[in-house]
């Protein structure tokens, strides 16, 4: 069996004691982004699994679109992730800011 030399780990230990692989990570050429995908990139990059330049190059993802996944998880965890969530927090801040 021929195993892909790749850079970092191949697995490791998420806070909740799970672990995450590479295999778990959406297919490169991913181009529907649920919350569930962007998820499980936010958490490779948490974790160590992949860096966000990593990210960005596998997934073509710029540095802002990941920023702002990383934001919205850390604020209001996978449901901040969801599009039509996405959608609310931008009127509910523009109201609150306007």
């Amino acid at each position: 069996m021929y195993l892909k030399r790749i850079e970092g780990p191949r697995a490791v230990e998420l806070p909740d004691g799970s672990h995450m692989t590479r295999a778990d990570l959406p297919p490169e050429n991913t181009r529907r982004w649920v919350a569930s995908r962007k998820a499980a990139v936010v958490k490779a990059i948490a974790a160590g699994l992949i860096s966000q330049n990593e990210a960005c190059d596998i997934y073509d993802l710029s540095e802002e679109e990941l920023h702002s996944w990383r934001s919205l998880a850390q604020k209001h965890g996978l449901g901040g992730l969801k599009t039509t969530k996405l959608q609310e927090f931008r009127q509910n801040f523009g109201e609150s800011h306007g």
